[in-house]
């Protein structure tokens, strides 16, 4: 099929694309393959941007455009069913497939990012009665970015602990802050963000019940003495929106030699203390958080950091679910589930890439209308 102008332009920047993916693994007999991996998932990624939420709607997508995927792949015998498609991905090497995005999402990023958040999600129908646990990913965004970096698998959020330091082994965190909540309060966690060039910054709850009680009641202490017997660094922001008022104190305690002793935390550098006053409706609300980190920065800079964190929250999270409707996915055999929020979490970087200020939400609708601008979401 002979291809000219803006085509054959789209079909060697897809080519750039998919190139981070020849290195998948296929245990298919090369007889016998009649849809070569790269156009299965290409359809796959097409069909996720155009509002796919399983092999059923990923088949009708390609049946129904097909004119159009011949733009950038020859597609020679045409598209595969849902059913080839649903055991194709099933067997498909996940491990592999994520050590492929992985690379693929650091192309787009270059450095490290400044800010990395970690935290997990359950696709809450991934799972069955009686039969295997609902899929719960552990996820590394780029908060500042909004770009998913990788993920990996784990049983349930009780498992965090152990698939963090694997998902932090895909990562390049040189002179990165790596942010993750209490569950990842681990020596293991901060030891591994060190040893790969890192700083950390930890939520500090009951699980480090000692670290945890000695820090607040340091705190408490040093407030009651106006902050004289230890260096510190102060800073506030307030934030108004919708009727609701939002006060954000930040200091960092840059003096923690006794506790260091007392705990020998590797690396462990300052503590961050923020204390969020909440006015809405003629209520008030007051929380105080703790932090630890290996990080020398300020409060000016820490305070925000840590505030980036829950993008991880509202822009991964809940566009998941809304978006992409996570909660509502079915698939469920094999490594089919794990594969299939892969796709998902690509079509999300490509989505937030794009040019233009719509909403996630409002560019996977453009996409299912318009081929064009489709077509622009891969090779832009």
């Amino acid at each position: 099929m002979e291809l000219e102008g803006s085509a054959m332009a789209s079909v060697v920047e897809t080519t750039v694309f998919l190139s981070f993916f020849n290195d998948m693994p296929d245990h298919r007999q090369a007889g016998k393959v009649a849809y070569p991996l790269d156009e299965v998932l290409l359809l796959a990624l097409f069909a996720v941007l155009a509002g796919a939420e399983g092999f059923t709607d990923i088949a009708r997508f390609g049946a129904r455009k097909l004119a159009f995927l011949r733009r950038f792949r020859p597609f020679a015998q045409g598209t595969p069913s849902h059913d080839h498609l649903g055991d194709l991905f099933a067997a498909l090497d996940a491990k592999a497939f994520q050590r492929c995005f992985v690379a693929w999402v650091a192309s787009l990023t270059g450095a490290p990012p400044e800010l990395i958040a970690i935290d997990g999600k359950t696709s809450r129908r991934s799972g069955r009665k009686g039969g295997h646990d609902a899929l719960h990913l552990v996820s590394a965004f780029a908060a500042r970015e909004r770009l998913v970096l990788a993920q990996t698998k784990t049983s349930a959020k009780s498992n965090e602990i152990t698939a963090i330091p694997a998902l932090l082994d895909l990562l390049s965190l040189e002179g990165a802050l790596v942010s993750i909540d209490a569950m990842g309060c681990q020596r293991a966690v901060a030891q591994k963000v060190l040893d790969k060039g890192g700083d950390y910054l930890l939520g500090l709850k009951g699980n480090q019940g000692a670290l945890r009680a000695d820090a607040q009641l340091f705190v408490e202490e040093q407030e009651s003495c106006e902050w004289r017997d230890v260096r510190t660094t102060f800073h506030q922001s307030v934030d108004a929106d919708h009727g609701r008022i939002e006060t954000r104190r930040a200091r960092v305690l840059h003096d923690l030699g006794w506790l260091q002793e007392r705990h020998a935390w590797p690396g462990l550098r300052a503590l961050l203390v923020i204390d969020a006053t909440r006015e809405a409706g003629g209520r008030i609300e007051r929380e105080r958080r703790f932090y630890i980190t290996s990080s020398p920065l300020a409060a000016d800079r820490l305070g925000p950091l840590a505030r980036a964190h829950w993008a991880i929250e509202n822009s991964l999270h809940w566009v998941m679910d809304m978006s992409f409707k996570d909660d509502e996915t079915r698939v469920r055999t094999g490594q089919a589930p794990e594969n299939f929020a892969t796709l998902r979490h690509m079509a999300a970087n490509l989505a937030r890439r794009a040019s233009g200020r719509d909403s996630i939400r409002l560019k996977l609708k453009t996409a299912a209308w318009d081929d064009a601008y489709l077509a622009t979401l891969i090779t832009a």
